[in-house]
């Protein structure tokens, strides 16, 4: 009997543990550009988003990972792959802090959000992607794909 019912947790581990919630942070996202170098022959930008992720389990769970893509201005500008080991505490939150390498010479489409960083108009961005939890003995599951942040940064010189 108990071997059914733990089989049975398994199959339905999607209900158990919800997914975390994700939100822009009051701390401007950022995007800084980076001049030509040897391996990045166009340049190309630095960009650090906030995210507040929340956990609305009423058991503690560990954010292990994020994947997906960053779009400037509704253009893909970015694979991103974090391994992470961000603890939440049951209905707690945390802030994670998102640095994503943006190379101009593999994305063309690019260069015309140049003129803009120049003159310091925000750019858009939205990260789409998946994420991991543990959450221990209820197990690791994947959640997405799905819009986690939307917002604008500023340019920084």
């Amino acid at each position: 009997m108990a071997a059914f019912v733990i089989a049975s947790g398994c199959a339905t581990l999607g209900q158990v543990v919800q997914p975390l919630g994700f939100a822009t942070d009051e701390r401007p996202a950022e995007v800084r550009l980076v001049g030509p170098s040897p391996g990045n022959p166009l340049g190309g930008a630095s960009v650090r988003l906030y995210a507040r992720v929340s956990n609305p389990n009423p058991v503690g769970v560990r954010l292990v990972n994020l994947s997906g893509g960053l779009l400037l201005e509704g253009t893909q500008a970015a694979r991103v792959d974090f391994p992470l080991g961000v603890p939440l505490a049951a209905g707690g939150e945390s802030i994670v802090p998102l640095e994503i390498q943006v190379n101009f010479s593999d994305v063309p489409r690019l260069a015309s959000l140049l003129p803009r960083a120049l003159t310091g108009s925000p750019i858009a961005y939205q990260l789409e992607g998946r994420f991991g939890v543990d959450a221990g003995l209820l197990g690791q599951p994947m959640f997405g794909p799905m819009t986690l942040l939307r917002g604008s940064a500023q340019v920084r010189r």
